[in-house]
């Protein structure tokens, strides 16, 4: 009985081993033939807003190409050479500007017009051999009104020579144009008080104050209480240009601002001579990484003409804007090396 018990336990466990060698022969075959089908989609991942937000290096030129990834998805490589359609989108910017905003049409992504971009190519060619490849996008920066939130929407146009990935809609990219300089991006304005403009005490406070391009040493805010969701922002826009300044024994930057209203009819006016500070320091743990801060100091008056209709109220502001860029030295290139979040 022993001997006969003996004999069962090693057939079976030689029955165990033929059947762990089948399973793993069997994955090991799997990996050799392609799983997946070789689909094709875009990469713009989709913020929070629901949008891909694209930093633009702003040239004076007013143009600028950008690269946009085309992926081909797989286990394996594929030998064929494919040809992307890639088009503009026309359903989908409206669709989501319903959902996210509904009646707030003012704070509606803009559709790019077609004037100030150019699909360089109709499509996106993907040698054989390659997973990935770019598709240029030229981009036209002038008189393009940055008060207005201005996206590119794009898709991959179906196709019999090729699958496209539609999962989550990767197959799509909403490209939110942010044009940046070396003086734009969001400043905190907690130091900028804002008066009526016969009080002293009281002052108004707001946030935080974006600052959008106009080209490449101006940007615009906008001036005193309003902020950039304002329904009537665009009657209160101020350039802001950053003039040649010197550096002083501690490598600090300074220069002066001209600042002027870009609607004669609120009335602005500056006190005083505005002007502007741009130091850097390295952190003190990553090397690598490097903090750029920007002052602002400044003092004007100006007219709210719309908030209450027929009705001038009249303020006065003063303080100072900052900003800080933490910047990564080893990338090189400046829309990448910048950490905007």
């Amino acid at each position: 009985l022993i001997y006969k018990f003996t004999n069962m336990k090693r057939i079976n466990t030689y029955i165990m081993m033929l059947c762990m060698f089948s399973v793993f022969s069997a994955c090991n075959n799997e990996w050799v033939e392609e799983l997946y089908p070789h689909m094709v989609s875009l990469k713009a991942p989709v913020g929070g807003e629901g949008v891909a937000d694209i930093y633009l290096r702003y040239h004076p030129s007013g143009e600028v190409v950008y690269d946009l990834p085309v992926l081909r998805s797989g286990l394996t490589l594929s030998d064929e050479a494919v040809d992307v359609n890639i088009v503009v989108d026309n359903d989908t910017l409206g669709i989501l500007n319903e959902e996210k905003f509904q009646y707030r049409t003012d704070l509606w992504y803009s559709q790019l017009p077609e004037k100030y971009y150019e699909l360089l190519s109709p499509v996106c060619h993907i040698p054989g051999g390659s997973n990935k490849e770019l598709f240029q996008i030229k981009f036209k920066f002038e008189d393009l009104d940055l008060s207005q939130e201005w996206v590119l929407p794009l898709k991959i146009e179906d196709n019999s020579s090729y699958i496209t990935n539609v999962r989550k809609g990767i197959h799509k990219a909403l490209l939110h144009i942010l044009p940046f300089n070396d003086y734009s991006g969001t400043y905190s304005a907690m130091a900028m008080n804002i008066y009526f403009i016969d009080t002293e005490d009281a002052p108004l406070v707001v946030d935080r104050r974006r600052a959008h391009v106009v080209d490449e040493n101006t940007v615009f805010f906008y001036a005193g209480t309003k902020e950039d969701n304002a329904i009537d922002r665009a009657d209160y826009k101020i350039n802001v240009k950053f003039e040649e300044g010197q550096v002083d024994e501690k490598g600090k930057k300074k220069g002066n601002l001209s600042v002027k209203a870009v609607n004669p009819q609120i009335n602005f006016e500056v006190e005083g001579q505005p002007t502007y500070e741009i130091w850097e320091e390295k952190d003190a743990v990553l090397p690598y990484l490097v903090h750029r801060y920007y002052t602002i100091y400044m003092r004007y008056r100006y007219d709210d003409i719309t908030t209450v209709p027929g009705k001038v109220i009249s303020y006065r502001a003063e303080g100072s804007l900052s900003m800080e860029r933490k910047i990564n030295s080893l990338i090189p290139d400046m829309d990448q090396q910048i950490q905007w979040n």
